[in-house]
C-alpha cells in the first residue's frame, strides 16, 4: 500500500517520468540518487519496500539539499503497486535477460519518453534495481522497454546514484534552453561557445588593424624577408591569429605589447 510523504520544498517537473527504486537497501543511496535526480528536474521518487524502513534520516541527510525529494517520496510494498497508474515503463538493466522487448540507451529512452509524454494524459517511470542483484526478471517483465547504458562489458555494474543521474542526464538534455552550469542572481548560466565575460569577439576591422599594426613593425624590423616570401608569411600570421578568437580587449592588449616592443627598442 502506498504511503504518501510530505510535500517538498519543490514539485515534480510536471511531465517528467518518476524514478522508481526498487527495494534500495540504504538510505544513503535513496538520498544520494534524490541529489541526482534534482540535478535534473526528476522530482517524482517512488520507492518500493526500501530495506532500512521509511523514512530514513540519512536519506535526507545524502540529499545534500535535495530533500523535498526524499521527502514527497512515496512508499509501496510491490513493484505492481508503484507503476499501477503509470502508462510507459521502462527498466534499467545491463542484462538483455533474453525477453522480446525494445532496448534503449539512455538517449534513445528519453526521446521515446518525450515523445510518449507529450501526450498529457501519459505517465512514465523508470525503474532502478537493488544495489547488488539489480532488478529481477519478473519485474522487468513488467516494463515496457530495457535501458542499457554504453559502459565497460567487463564491469557494467552502476550504483543507484550513477544510473538516476545517467538517465535524467539524457532526459533533461532534451528539456532544457542550453544553459550550462549553475545560474545565480549576479551570474548567468553558462552556454556552449567562447566566454567573453565583460568583453565582445572582435570585429574583422579590429583584427586587420591589428594584423595591419604587427606587419608595418615587422617590415621596420626586417622580419618579412626576403620579399618574395613575404606574403607567405603574412598569410600565416594572419591564420595563427584568426585561430585565435581573439576579443576587442585581446587585440587592444596585443596591440598594447607591439607598441611598447617598438617603444624599447626605440629607447635601447
Amino acid at each position: 500500500m502506498a504511503q504518501n510523504g510530505q510535500a517538498g520544498a519543490e514539485r515534480p517537473q510536471t511531465g517528467a517520468p518518476a524514478v522508481i527504486l526498487v527495494e534500495p537497501q540504504l538510505g544513503e543511496n535513496v538520498g544520494t540518487a534524490a541529489r541526482a535526480m534534482a540535478n535534473f528536474s526528476l522530482g517524482e521518487l517512488r520507492l518500493v519496500a526500501p530495506r532500512d524502513g521509511w523514512p530514513n534520516e540519512r536519506a535526507v541527510k545524502a540529499a545534500s539539499g535535495a530533500d523535498f525529494i526524499v521527502e514527497a517520496a512515496r512508499v509501496f510494498d510491490t513493484v505492481e503497486e508503484a507503476v499501477a497508474d503509470l502508462n510507459i515503463v521502462l527498466a534499467t538493466t545491463a542484462r538483455r535477460r533474453d525477453m522480446i522487448k525494445p532496448v534503449y540507451s539512455p538517449e534513445t529512452a528519453a526521446r521515446e519518453m518525450t515523445a510518449r509524454l507529450a501526450d498529457p494524459d501519459v505517465r512514465a517511470g523508470i525503474l532502478f534495481g537493488r544495489e547488488r542483484t539489480g532488478l529481477g526478471n519478473d519485474e522487468v517483465a513488467l516494463a515496457d522497454g530495457i535501458i542499457m547504458a554504453p559502459v565497460n562489458t567487463a564491469f557494467a555494474s552502476l550504483n543507484l546514484a550513477q544510473a538516476v543521474l545517467l538517465v535524467g542526464y539524457e532526459w533533461f538534455k532534451l528539456h532544457t534552453d542550453g544553459a550550462l552550469g549553475r545560474e545565480t542572481p549576479v551570474e548567468a548560466a553558462g552556454r556552449e561557445g567562447l566566454y567573453t565575460a565583460h568583453t565582445r569577439a572582435a570585429t574583422k576591422e579590429e583584427l586587420i588593424g591589428l594584423f595591419e599594426h604587427l606587419e608595418r613593425e615587422l617590415d621596420e624590423a626586417n622580419f618579412l624577408r626576403p620579399p618574395e616570401k613575404r606574403p607567405a608569411m603574412v598569410r600565416n600570421l594572419r591564420n595563427m591569429l584568426s585561430r585565435a578568437n581573439l576579443t576587442e580587449q585581446e587585440v587592444r592588449t596585443l596591440r598594447g605589447v607591439i607598441a611598447s616592443l617598438v617603444r624599447n627598442h626605440e629607447r635601447g
